[in-house]
């Protein structure tokens, strides 16, 4: 039984999608080992952010269930070199969101196939709500994070923008989602390898990051052959 799910699962993947998904545990667990060899609950989110994305890349809602343990895990981590920001970030916004949007996604399924949600565009009411409420969150989170003394203060206040344009486009079932989360992933990785000069085990970090930028922009392509075969049938 185990055997046939196991299988399942494999036959779901591409092969671009299984060489991605190979490619990035080797590099994670090998700088890990290289780098760090203690922080496993690093190793530990690092692995299963690559799950959620290569599941979010393919619209499947699972990726939004493994997004709510990473948030958790990476606000730990956060929490432990003081970027205050990446953990309020993640625990106070992208959790919550990562939860509306898998209500909204197991809602909004392709066609009843529940492994695939249905894709929609950004109307112009609901992308001015968002700029206005990025700008409203980002200022209100650099007020906040200037409060605790967040370490890199501008590029913390950078992620916080672009994890809710991430979040918020995520819920909404946009393309461009994957964008963002590529934007965010960018900031991040200055934001590690700002740390990794003070502790060189926070390399591994920078490689996550990394290889998550490769994940959504691989996400981003895959959507846009989803959205185009969804439209093709009239769907969107």
């Amino acid at each position: 039984m185990f055997f046939n799910k196991f299988k399942s699962l494999s036959q779901y993947f591409s092969r671009l999608e299984k060489a991605i998904l190979l490619i990035s545990v080797v590099l994670i667990i090998t700088f890990f080992a290289v780098f760090d060899r203690e922080n496993y609950l690093s190793l530990i989110s690092s692995l299963i952010g690559v799950f959620s994305l290569i599941f979010s890349a393919k619209g499947n809602p699972v990726g939004q269930v493994l997004m709510i343990v990473f948030s958790v895990l990476y606000g730990i981590i956060s929490f432990g070199f003081r970027y205050y920001g990446e953990m309020i970030t993640y625990v106070g916004m992208t959790l919550p969101m990562a939860i509306f949007a898998l209500v909204s996604w197991l809602k909004n399924p392709y066609e009843a196939n529940k492994s695939e949600v249905k894709i929609r565009n950004l109307k112009k009411n609901e992308a001015l709500i968002m700029v206005l409420l990025t700008i409203a969150v980002t200022l209100i989170f650099y007020f906040i994070l200037k409060h605790f003394n967040t370490a890199n203060l501008i590029p913390s206040t950078i992620s916080v923008a672009t994890s809710f344009l991430a979040a918020y486009l995520t819920f909404m079932r946009s393309i461009y989602f994957t964008l963002a989360y590529a934007a965010n992933d960018v900031v991040l990785i200055i934001l590690w390898v700002l740390a990794s000069l003070r502790d060189i085990s926070y390399i591994s970090v920078v490689i996550c990051f990394i290889v998550f930028l490769v994940n959504d922009l691989y996400g981003f392509c895959n959507w846009r052959k989803m959205k185009i075969r969804q439209e093709s049938r009239g769907n969107i």
